[in-house]
């Protein structure tokens, strides 16, 4: 068991979650404008962030042995760019808990296969930090101007899918925030695209403004159906649309570009409230765009980016030396989430990306990025190495 030796007490443990939780629901972005940037943001963020690796690398055991490998160990570290970032790959091949499996209050799997052991797995103790993350970011960047609103899911329920975090999340979101008609519109893989479209066009018709929440996937569903039946709406101002990666094992892709495009033919959404949210099952923090609040607030950002919220830090390497690479230049995404306290806070994606300074006035304590795509060839390789390093580190 992870746990066993662990000298954490309860109470520690709880302290730790309790400031985590206080600073994460003191909302993504810092108190005033002016002091975007300061060192104090900083400064908190690295005093959690080293507590929150001390606590995982005490009882998280592969991953104090990844770090063991490399001479790192809690009293070694001052600065939270140091503690070292685990593979995505290792949360297939091993068991990256802090607490007892076996007590876990969710059990979120990468999409793909159907046999659990081949899937990516991320273990949670509780979903506090994940529910609070989900909700201050959901409100921040995609509803800065109401409380709640009709969302309509384009997913199924979180009760039939209980091993996806996409279903979680976006069942948060419902419960949060979701005003009088909200609902889901799909079932398994079946899209009910013709209930959805009776809904929006008595919200046309109403002159009430809804929120669509879903997959790129789906999204090119709705689009197809459309399409198909010559139906095109001209949703009320304020409507928004929500939607995020899902073309793994699907039939096709439709570029970001081209998809905003239909979303404002089809459904007379602006372009600035689509808004496009990068997420991953083994992190716990959701990175939007930052369209939709940028136009709220009436500035215009010169490049469509991801915002980063307080409680996480990303970095740009190189995939080669694991060094960081300049604002502009591509390299490999590693993830720094406080909110991810069951496994490890530090996560190297399979993807790449780039970091560009906050928008001209703009509420970022630090750069926010651009999504390239995936990780391939020479990129790739350097997450390869990082899982053989890991790896190596458990055997035996």
């Amino acid at each position: 068991m992870n746990t066993q030796g662990s000298n954490t007490s309860e109470a520690q443990r709880d302290d730790l979650d309790l400031r985590i939780q206080a600073y994460i629901e003191r909302g993504p972005g810092p108190a005033t404008d002016s002091s975007a940037g300061s060192p104090e943001d900083d400064s908190e963020f690295n005093v959690l962030a080293l507590g929150l690796f001390a606590y995982q690398y005490e009882r998280n055991i592969p991953y104090q042995r990844f770090c063991r490998a490399r001479g790192v160990h809690p009293g070694s570290l001052s600065r939270w760019q140091d503690i070292p970032p685990v593979p995505l790959t290792a949360f297939k091949e091993l068991t990256l808990a802090c607490d007892p499996v076996e007590d876990a209050a969710a059990v979120f799997m990468t999409s793909g296969s159907t046999d659990p052991t081949t899937r990516g797995r991320n273990h949670h103790p509780h979903l506090y930090l994940y529910d609070a993350s989900a909700r201050e970011a959901f409100a921040h960047y995609f509803l800065p101007d109401k409380r709640t609103m009709r969302l309509l899911v384009l997913n199924a329920r979180p009760d039939e899918q209980p091993n996806s975090s996409l279903a979680h999340f976006l069942g948060e979101l419902v419960d949060a925030f979701g005003a009088p008609g909200s609902d889901y519109f799909m079932a398994g893989d079946e899209l009910d695209w013709s209930r959805l479209a009776t809904v929006l066009r008595d919200a046309e018709a109403a002159g009430e403004p809804v929120a669509l929440l879903g997959t790129s996937f789906a999204y090119v569903h709705l689009l197809d159906a459309l399409e198909r039946e010559g139906l095109a709406f001209s949703l009320p101002a304020g409507s928004r649309l929500l939607d995020t990666g899902g073309y793994k094992g699907r039939s096709r892709e439709v570029g970001a570009d081209e998809l905003r495009l239909n979303f404002g033919q089809r459904l007379g959404i602006a372009d600035t409230w689509c808004v496009n949210y990068y997420g991953m099952t083994e992190i716990s923090t959701q990175y939007y765009d930052s369209t939709l609040r940028e136009a709220w607030l009436g500035r215009q950002p010169s490049v469509r980016r991801k915002a980063v919220p307080a409680w996480s830090r990303i970095r740009v390497i190189d995939p080669s030396t694991g060094e960081d690479v300049e604002p502009g230049q591509h390299g490999l995404i590693v993830h720094y989430d406080l909110a991810n306290r069951g496994s490890c806070l530090a996560v190297l994606a399979e993807d790449i990306g780039y970091l560009v300074p906050p928008a001209p006035g703009g509420e970022a304590i630090q750069p926010d990025f651009v999504l390239v795509g995936r990780a391939e060839a020479a990129e790739a390789r350097g997450c390869s190495m990082a899982l053989d390093e890991m790896l190596s580190a458990n055997r035996g």
